[in-house]
């Protein structure tokens, strides 16, 4: 195939899904949701060819120009398009995606706070897939996000499942985002300030975290975590959406 002018296979960071099982295994879960598809950096189209099968409105994307224009003779239904995932509009109900390595995080930033998505299947590192999902403890991204996306994985995947091989075996990051957010949208941007300083303040305890965080008596601080349900945590890292939500809503209080 002829070379994109964006670059090689190497380049580009495309390692194929190859794995029969992992493509059965989004499809089934991208198969539970409703609405339009949109498909992030469709490749050859192993994916693709799965998910036009649900019969449902499906866009796909990639930024090599000559695999988007062999993917549209063999799949006439399928919306294609020449695009950068960093940068097309996210303007689907379900979000799926092998989604290369080098560009995840800026990918999921941008996931977690455009577009009007419900649903996202991604297909990333494994070590990424856990942290989002909260797996060994929190990150600050997710925690700034939990309150308005549930996160989970969904499978591993072996790193021989590629072509070519990476390094690392990749892993099914599920995200949802929630019918009742747990923060209100018009706090995001504060709430997110917050969890900011958390991850990034001294302290010892939680409470002292806490205190310094929301600028407060560490006597409060104390009242706040327990009122939290969050007593018995110890770090940032060990909180659940729940424990943000409720020190949120008792900070914010004034």
């Amino acid at each position: 195939m002829p070379r994109s002018i964006h670059g090689g296979r190497h380049e580009l960071g495309q390692n194929f899904l190859i794995h029969r099982p992992t493509l059965t295994r989004i499809t089934s879960l991208v198969d539970r949701t409703s609405g339009a598809i949109l498909e992030l950096g469709c490749g050859d189209g192993a994916l693709t060819r799965r998910l036009a099968e649900l019969d449902r409105p499906l866009a796909a994307i990639d930024i090599d120009e000559h695999r988007v224009r062999r993917l549209r003779r063999a799949l006439p239904s399928v919306q294609l398009d020449v695009a950068d995932a960093t940068r097309h509009p996210l303007d689907a109900d379900v979000v799926v995606g092998n989604i290369p390595f080098h560009v995840t995080t800026p990918i999921l930033r941008r996931l977690l706070s455009h577009g009007r998505w419900s649903e996202a299947v991604l297909l990333t590192q494994w070590e990424v897939a856990r942290k989002r999902a909260g797996v060994g403890g929190g990150t600050m991204m997710t925690a700034q996000s939990a309150p308005w996306f549930a996160f989970s994985v969904e499978g591993r995947v072996p790193a021989w499942g590629f072509s070519p091989q990476p390094s690392v075996d990749g892993g099914i990051l599920a995200i949802t985002r929630r019918g009742s957010p747990l923060v209100r949208a018009s706090d995001r941007r504060e709430y997110e300030a917050f969890v900011r300083a958390m991850f990034t303040g001294r302290g010892a305890t939680l409470p002292a975290v806490v205190a310094a965080a929301a600028g407060i008596p560490t006597r409060r601080a104390r009242s706040v975590v327990a009122m939290a349900g969050a007593a018995d945590r110890r770090l940032p890292r060990d909180l659940h959406p729940e424990h943000w939500a409720a020190l949120w809503h008792q900070v914010s209080r004034g």
